[in-house]
């Protein structure tokens, strides 16, 4: 069965052993953001560390930012995934639904930690922080979806924007927190979530009222 990959920009298609390898490649480059703490990871070293011959990897990935970047953007859809799961149980004030949503963001973080050099680092490429802004971007949108779900709100572009500012305010305090602790502490997650709360209460009612009987977000 062959799925459609884009690849340095470009969609290729992969038989069953090619995405096999390539997720073996992103496995054994976060296991090496992991192990490291430099930027001296080469091409090399990710096929030493998956055991695929060089040749092989520069099939995929013509250097190692191409890797970085592919690894940023499975992050990204591992990350969104999680934002659309149920919450149970349903929230019952939107504050409540930002507080639960950015710490389930910080314990994915906190457990990957080649995530948060990535996203969080201070010596990303403009390639892995477009990547992670496009992500933050499609997070957006996602918890556009949440707010209509659980609330009695309108999507709009308004709304998306000033929830693609509040996750930017929330991404800016885990820096900080990643620059001082190599990680996202219970202290700055509630400082975030403060933040971002005190943003949004400039632009949203203090209060919603719940849709009735919510269902699974994405329900129909």
């Amino acid at each position: 069965m062959e799925k459609k990959v884009e690849i340095d920009g470009k969609p290729r298609k992969l038989r069953k052993r090619g995405q096999q390898r390539l997720e073996a490649l992103l496995d054994a480059t976060a296991d090496l953001l992991e192990a490291r703490q430099d930027e001296n990871i080469s091409l090399a070293d990710i096929s030493s560390e998956s055991g695929i011959p060089l040749a092989s990897v520069y099939h995929f990935f013509p250097n190692r930012n191409a890797a970085f970047v592919m690894l940023a953007e499975r992050f990204n859809r591992q990350m969104a995934d999680r934002v659309e799961k149920q919450i149970q149980p349903a929230p019952r004030k939107w504050q409540d639904l930002i507080a639960y949503r950015q710490q389930q963001g910080a314990l994915f973080l906190n457990a990957n930690p080649a995530a948060q050099r990535l996203f969080l680092g201070a010596g990303v490429s403009v390639e892995v922080r477009n990547t992670d802004l496009n992500g933050n971007a499609g997070l957006a949108k996602a918890y556009v979806g949440l707010f209509t779900h659980y609330f009695e709100i309108e999507p709009s572009a308004f709304l998306e924007d000033r929830l693609a500012t509040s996750i930017a305010i929330m991404d800016g305090v885990w820096a900080l927190s990643y620059s001082r602790h190599r990680c996202i502490t219970d202290a700055f997650l509630a400082d975030s979530t403060q933040a971002s709360v005190a943003y949004l209460r400039s632009y949203l009612p203090e209060f919603l009222t719940p849709r009735a009987q919510a269902g699974p977000a994405g329900a129909d």
